[in-house]
């Protein structure tokens, strides 16, 4: 896909982006090769490769969902900074009418 400075103005506009004269055709070149280095991608056969989600064959080390207790000391410490607390509930201004 070959692009013209024309275009680069047109993405920069779109994007709010301001390019001098001299950034449009360096852009030009950066999107030339970038666009050239997919088509390269496209050409490779992916067919009978599963996908996935990472390039190593690695899981989440995931906590065990369980309920705890927490801590009633830990709960005071942190509603003794909020502004307003009631019944060990955060009280903050009302914003829906």
């Amino acid at each position: 896909m070959a692009f013209t400075p024309e275009d680069v103005q047109r993405l920069a506009k779109l994007a709010r982006i301001e390019l001098g004269p001299e950034q449009v055709n360096a852009t030009l070149g950066h999107l030339d090769n970038i666009f050239g280095m997919i088509a390269e991608l496209r050409q490779v056969d992916t067919n009978g490769i599963a996908p996935m989600a990472h390039a190593c064959d690695v899981g989440q080390r995931l906590r065990e969902d369980k309920v705890t207790d927490g801590s009633i000391e830990q709960r005071d410490r942190c509603l003794a900074l909020a502004p307003e607390s009631e019944a060990g509930l955060y009280l903050v201004p009302k914003v829906i009418e």
